[in-house]
Formats: C-alpha cells, sequence, structure tokens
C-alpha cells in the first residue's frame, strides 16, 4: 500500500471528523480546498500517464 500524502491524510482526519463529530464552517472550507487540491494533482497525474502511453501496431 502506498504511503499517505500529507494531504491526504488531513483529507482523511476531516472526513473521520465529520462522520463522529463533525465540521466548523472553516473546516468544512478546509475540506473542500484540500480535496479540490486533490483532484487537481490526481488529474495532472492521470493526464501525464495517458500522455505516455504509446500504442503499438499489431501488424
Amino acid at each position: 500500500m502506498e504511503e499517505q500524502t500529507p494531504l491526504t491524510k488531513r483529507i482523511n482526519e476531516l472526513a473521520r471528523k465529520a462522520k463522529t463529530v463533525g465540521l466548523t464552517e472553516e473546516e468544512k472550507v478546509e475540506q473542500n480546498l484540500l480535496r479540490q487540491e486533490f483532484l487537481i494533482k490526481f488529474r495532472a497525474n492521470f493526464k501525464a500517464q495517458l500522455d505516455n502511453i504509446e500504442f503499438v501496431d499489431e501488424q
């Protein structure tokens, strides 16, 4: 299993807290910003992987 980054650790902390005691308005804003940042990084990495795919013609 891959080690979590500080970004994903904080996202998970906030998610656990949201399920148990709830989040303050500031924490909800932080959670939303962290999720947006995560998605930007995820999409960039995924695009880089797709850009590196090389199609080979089997003819």
